[in-house]
């Protein structure tokens, strides 16, 4: 009977060591993805966002404010993966010289467990700059 009862602790811990393992695993690849996500979608609207007018005139390169925040959330929505829930903020945007801070916030929901919602969250901050070394091919 003892030696019984050991094998059952074992398998008990055995289930609860591949539920948190599984939960993590989750959480890891989430950040990951979200990191990159955001990083190729913030270079691609900064290029998106180009004043050519501005840069013609000048010679300085310039972003403009909400088309830069339109084709962020543009290509953010076409990116992102539709099981989870977004909040994206925009902490600051500079028009010249281009310099964008955005934080991503991530809700997963993992399921259920002993009457309590499995969620995680994962906080995604980014910022960016801009810069062209040399000559910008209009």
């Amino acid at each position: 009977m003892k030696e019984s009862l050991w094998g059952y602790w074992l398998v008990l811990l055995g289930i609860g060591i591949t539920t948190v393992m599984i939960i993590l695993q989750q959480k890891t690849t989430t950040d990951q993805q979200d990191y990159y996500l955001a990083k190729e979608v913030t270079r691609a609207a900064m290029y998106d966002a180009i004043d050519y007018g501005y840069y013609k005139k000048y010679g300085e390169l310039k972003i403009v404010k909400e088309k830069f925040v339109e084709n962020f959330i543009r290509r953010f929505a076409n990116s992102a993966t539709l099981n989870k829930t977004y909040t994206i903020n925009f902490y600051s945007i500079y028009e010249t010289p281009p310099a964008v801070s955005i934080e991503i916030l991530t809700n997963t929901n993992h399921g259920m467990a002993m009457g309590t919602d499995l969620q995680s969250g994962v906080v995604t901050r980014l910022s960016a700059i801009l810069e062209v070394n040399g000559y910008l091919d209009i």
